[in-house]
């Protein structure tokens, strides 16, 4: 089983499916977002979308334990998801896909791990999975509109409001490339369950005091209508080429964690 968690504008990618089950899975930690069940190839698919399919959960509400939780419940062991993101690098422009390869996570009110009451601390040398990065990156000839970026640091801010111009240029001194609210805990989450873990950043805006304009929701909607079937086309392609039988460093990333 291989999951999809999509972003903001990324609510159905079923549209190609022969048949689709729906179901919410009941978890320790309340109920998971509304997962589809079908086939993209030969692979069975489990798709999620994080804000909800009418997008009524916003990025800091999200129950990121149960949504990753309910995914690994269901057998998935490869998770590609997409994220909005505001570019931090005047280089990264609005329409770029970014295959981020690493992150920093400003987040502070959010439930980050699913050992509360254990000492267990996951290894994130490598935050992300590069062997599903790699495969992602296989197949950017599919994106034709924008640039196609292959690495860069993620952060990831609470929420919900946008950052501040200071903030901003904080965020560019330490490094990162793309912010977001979204990607974080999620990806630790998917760590802490041994699962590979990969994201799509799509870049809607430049950040504040970066953008000439006032930042707004629409300027996501309107990055969708042009990137949106070349994100979903990225998808299921990458999708078609997953080897059910694979070995990766993601699949022992608790070895040696515990106390």
């Amino acid at each position: 089983m291989i999951g999809i968690i999509g972003g903001s504008g990324v609510y159905d990618i079923t549209n190609k499916a022969d048949s689709v089950e729906k179901k919410i899975v009941k978890t320790p930690y309340g109920d998971s977002a509304e997962i589809s069940l079908f086939m993209i190839g030969k692979n069975n698919v489990a798709f999620m979308p994080r804000h909800s399919g009418d997008h009524s959960t916003p990025p800091h509400k999200i129950n990121y334990r149960a949504n990753i939780w309910g995914l690994h419940s269901l057998g998935v062991k490869q998770i590609i998801a997409t994220n909005a993101v505001g570019s931090l690098n005047e280089k990264i422009h609005p329409g770029s896909l970014v295959i981020v390869d690493d992150f920093i996570d400003f987040t502070s009110k959010r439930d980050k791990s699913f050992y509360d009451d254990q000492v267990v601390h996951v290894d994130v040398t490598e935050p992300y999975c590069n062997r599903l990065r790699s495969q992602i990156i296989a197949n950017k000839s599919l994106i034709t509109k924008g640039d196609f970026v292959e690495k860069g640091v993620y952060v990831c801010n609470e929420g919900p409001r946008f950052e501040s111009p200071a903030e901003i240029k904080m965020l560019q001194i330490l490094g990162g490339d793309v912010v977001g609210m979204t990607g974080l805990p999620e990806a630790v989450l998917a760590k802490e369950k041994e699962i590979c873990y990969a994201s799509i950043c799509l870049v809607s805006n430049y950040g504040a005091s970066i953008s000439p304009n006032k930042l707004t929701m629409d300027e996501v909607f309107e990055i969708m209508e042009v990137k949106g079937q070349e994100l979903t086309n990225l998808i299921y392609k990458t999708v078609e080429s997953l080897n059910n039988d694979f070995d990766c460093y993601c699949l022992s990333a608790l070895d040696g964690a515990g106390v």
